[in-house]
């Protein structure tokens, strides 16, 4: 879905936070610039244009309130990865240490 938290404007060639969910469907990478929350998915403006006459009780948030937006997958993803072992998940917590750690971390630090 996305690769960076935060809003990035559309111009720029690195990072698109939010990605239009159709879009990405047929291999293009176009910037969200709205979340319906009950399809749970992100739309850039022109496919929004495609999905609201259809889906006119859907609760829909634009870019002027991405509070209201989930966190993208791939930020999900890298914000649960081990520092130390960068292949692993974070999995278990470490109450003596109060720190999230990987299975690996747990046997070799966090007995």
């Amino acid at each position: 879905m996305a690769t960076s938290v935060g809003s990035v404007h559309s111009s720029s060639d690195l990072v698109k936070d939010y990605v239009c969910f159709a879009c990405e469907g047929n291999n293009l990478e176009e910037s969200a610039d709205y979340f319906c929350e009950t399809c749970m998915k992100f739309f850039c403006g022109k496919c929004s244009y495609q999905h609201d006459p259809f889906y006119t009780n859907h609760s829909k948030y634009g870019r002027k309130e991405t509070n209201k937006w989930p966190l993208p997958k791939k930020i999900e993803d890298l914000l649960l990865k081990c520092d130390v072992h960068k292949e692993k998940k974070l999995k278990m917590f470490c109450e003596d240490h109060c720190k999230l750690c990987c299975t690996d971390c747990v046997l070799l630090n966090h007995r």
